[in-house]
């Protein structure tokens, strides 16, 4: 049973649509990172400029070329996607970081186990009168993950670097 709470409570965890601002994020960044936006996008400058280059009979262009209203609203559009894209980012990068946390503590629980098998059948041996030939890899395969040294030479890796 402990082992389904686990699961459950690593699905939540990796679960970042949780609030109405993730939800958001995510909705725009599925919308502006689309080939059916850029299709839109490219219609929208198509469509602004026919409206404004005298193309169309009896049409008053609002905008006529240079087009200083549409080249300030790409300017306003390229600030709030260049927004988008770093909050994006951003959160891609908490998402990486917590996969990692997990896949290292899933680790770590697998290395436990593995050790306490190798010890039961260590045991086992013993028990059924097997003779042991002093296996010295066995002996430092049955020791126990220290976790502290890892994080301690991962640090020391870093700060060399």
């Amino acid at each position: 049973m402990r082992r389904r709470e686990t699961n459950t409570e690593l699905k939540s965890s990796l679960d970042f649509n949780k609030t109405t601002a993730d939800r958001f994020t995510n909705a725009v960044a599925s919308a502006f990172g689309s080939f059916t936006f850029l299709i839109c996008c490219i219609l929208f400058f198509v469509v602004w400029a026919v409206l404004n280059c005298h193309i169309v009979p009896n049409l008053k262009p609002f905008d006529p070329f240079p087009f200083q209203i549409l080249e300030m609203l790409v300017s306003l559009f390229a600030i709030i996607l260049s927004v988008s894209v770093l909050i994006n980012q951003n959160r891609q990068g908490k998402i990486e970081k917590l996969q990692q946390q997990i896949e290292f503590e899933v680790n770590v629980r697998a290395e436990d186990e593995i050790t306490k098998t190798l010890s039961m059948l260590h045991e086992i041996q013993h028990h059924l009168g097997i003779k042991d030939k002093g296996d010295k890899e066995l002996e430092k395969m049955k020791e126990s993950t220290d976790i502290h040294e890892i994080h301690k030479r991962i640090d020391d890796g870093e700060s060399s670097a």
